[in-house]
């Protein structure tokens, strides 16, 4: 039976750290070697390189005065503190002056630098160990044989030297001791192994308490997709406040949720407003043809029917398109081209175009407009906006006690170009009112004498909401002013 991979494991996150944390020790490893190789090459470098130089004045020495010379050079040198390795040997390879005691055997047979490192016992060194023992103070003649290399093995040294053979066939070697190299050496690869344990270890620890934090917050939206899922659009994914990149993620998601949410309940409210809104004129429509089918009737009034349900018809197809143009517009797509559009001059083609249906209806509709007024938009939905609301407070300012009036401004305010229009009927003094006229199928006129389908202000709402503005309803003391905002187009 395979075993079982922890569930952590199985998750992106664990198998990067894995991933890096492999990868890093990796480099550490090769850094440790690579860093521990260099120094001891750079090492034995400088040790050859100080042995070139005291052979080279050695040889001065034995050229300016012979064999006594240069025996009393090795001697005097070879008692200085932190002496080089110096040795004269007769050709049988026996030991006569210098500063080592024993050597491996065939060190010094071969003329030239030792091909590998090799073990001495500096001259002194086994009285001292035989002191500190309290073994016998006997002390064994210098000697390159068995017995010197079994001492040797059990308290030596390492070092690299130069072997000479002088003309008089005697044998002087110079080396240096590897101990300070090989320290050294010893104290970089721990530093660098402890450098990597602590780091492997931080890696280890981060992705503990990091690693296990972004799981739990994945986790978190796990669990909030799968309530969304399952239907409650109310939910939202959880967003701690840092600032991260989880946090900006759930901040558009949850404001993708917010706008998904605002178009479902959109779209409900056209159902339920079509079910019941639109049920009186079909049912109007089927009264009438039933109604001219019962009985007898003169071609005339078969033609007066139709004539009535074909403008029955028009009506319907004319909310079907506002609801459709609503829905659009809400939903953030028109098929609509924006640019620039100067409202003065669509103020002043809607009133010129209402003035008519004013003066007929006896009320005095007046435009004040200075200047121009540059917004980015869409002249058509914008004028068809106006226009709406234009009808409406026409339609609604008859009955003000005065004479009946609508006035159209345009002004800049704050940073906004508002466009105001404000009659002087008798308004909507309710502030709940006021927010439900901008709904779909909404009137809140009561007898319903006024023609009209409820969505002249929710088309007008959907056209600012199109162009980043805002829609505004306010009492007009008397009367009602309703108020199109528009960004300026640096805003914008």
């Amino acid at each position: 039976m395979a075993l079982s991979v922890p569930a952590t494991m199985r998750t992106t996150a664990a198998r990067l750290s894995a991933l890096y944390l492999l990868l890093f020790a990796i480099c550490a490893v090769s850094l440790v070697f690579y860093m521990t190789s260099l120094s001891a090459r750079m090492l034995t470098a400088q040790t050859q390189e100080t042995i070139n130089d005291e052979v080279l004045g050695l040889a001065r020495a034995y050229q300016r005065g012979g064999l006594p010379v240069l025996v009393r050079v090795v001697e005097a040198r070879s008692r200085q503190p932190g002496a080089n390795l110096y040795l004269i040997a007769d050709a049988n390879g026996q030991i006569l002056t210098g500063n080592v005691q024993s050597l491996e055997p065939g060190v010094i047979e071969a003329e030239g630098w030792t091909t590998e490192p090799f073990s001495y016992k500096r001259f002194g060194e086994g009285e001292l160990d035989r002191l500190r023992s309290g073994t016998s103070d006997q002390t064994p003649s210098p000697s390159t044989g068995e017995n010197a290399a079994q001492a040797e093995g059990e308290k030596g040294h390492n070092a690299i030297a130069l072997v000479l053979r002088l003309p008089n066939q005697m044998i002087m070697l110079v080396g240096r001791d590897l101990g300070e190299p090989e320290r050294f050496r010893a104290v970089i690869r721990r530093a660098l192994t402890l450098a990597l344990g602590m780091m492997g270890l931080g890696g280890i620890l981060i992705w503990f308490f990091v690693g296990r934090a972004a799981l739990k917050r994945i986790d978190g939206v796990s669990e909030a997709s799968r309530r969304i899922m399952g239907g409650d659009l109310s939910g939202r994914l959880p967003v701690t406040g840092a600032g991260d990149e989880f946090d900006r993620l759930s901040e558009n998601l949850n404001a993708m949720l917010a706008r998904i949410a605002t178009l479902n309940e959109g779209l409900k409210q056209v159902s339920d407003n079509i079910a019941h809104d639109l049920k009186t004129p079909l049912t109007r429509l089927r009264n009438r043809a039933e109604a001219i089918l019962s009985g007898k009737h003169t071609t005339s009034d078969y033609r007066q029917a139709l004539e009535g349900t074909i403008a029955e018809s028009d009506q319907l197809i004319k909310t079907f398109n506002a609801i459709l143009m609503i829905s659009r517009l809400e939903a953030g797509y028109s098929s609509e081209h924006t640019a620039r559009v100067d409202l003065a001059a669509a103020v002043r083609d809607v009133v010129e175009l209402y003035e008519p249906v004013a003066e007929e209806a006896g009320v005095s509709l007046e435009a004040k407009v200075n200047g121009a007024f540059i917004v980015d938009g869409n002249r058509e939905l914008i004028g068809q906006a106006l226009s709406n609301i234009v009808d409406n407070a026409i339609k609604y300012s008859t009955d003000s006690t005065s004479k009946p009036a609508v006035r159209v401004t345009l002004a800049r305010t704050h940073g906004e170009i508002r466009l105001s229009v404000t009659d002087n009927g008798q308004g909507i003094p309710d502030d709940a009112d006021r927010a439900r006229a901008t709904e779909r199928f909404v009137r809140l006129e009561k007898s319903r004498s006024q023609p009209g389908s409820g969505l002249g202000l929710s088309l007008a709402k959907a056209v600012m909401t199109f162009h980043y503005g805002r829609l505004d309803l306010l009492p007009g003391n008397p009367g009602l002013s309703v108020v199109m905002s528009f960004p300026t187009r640096e805003d914008h």
